[in-house]
């Protein structure tokens, strides 16, 4: 069953729903369950100001894309890659704790949701392939 602070997540939809303005666009899918998303990031090359998106996806996708839009604004672009490593990181060796400033992502990455970690990292990956990181 789907806990029931994921469905919160999922439904803030406060970045969801595409502009046409942007600096960096791209569209990717996750090969083994067909989740696509769709971003459109505005940054100067160092700070990211926004990010919307657009999903065809499941619950896990929609609910990291939609705090993951919320958490990098005004963020370092340089700071990203080194802060998404570790959360892969934390996908992969348990003992690793989740970075306070990611605090949020706790709920989507535990071993209960292990199987959908391609799902919750999606919008990670289509962020530092449009940012050329």
């Amino acid at each position: 069953m789907i806990d029931n602070e994921i469905i919160r997540l999922a439904s803030d939809t406060s970045n969801l729903g595409l502009k046409n303005k942007y600096s960096h666009k791209i569209t990717m899918r996750n090969t083994l369950c067909g989740d696509k998303i769709t971003l459109e990031i505005i940054s100067n090359g160092k700070i990211i100001n926004s990010m919307k998106y657009e999903t065809t996806a499941c619950i896990y996708c929609d609910a990291s894309a939609s705090l993951l839009s919320q958490k990098i604004k005004n963020k370092s672009v340089k700071n990203l890659i080194n802060d998404f490593n570790t959360l892969k990181k934390v996908s992969k060796e348990r003992k690793i704790k989740i970075p306070n400033k990611y605090s949020e992502f706790r709920k989507l990455l535990n071993s209960d949701n292990f199987s959908r970690f391609k799902c919750i990292f999606l919008p990670f990956d289509a962020v530092i392939k449009a940012l050329k990181l």
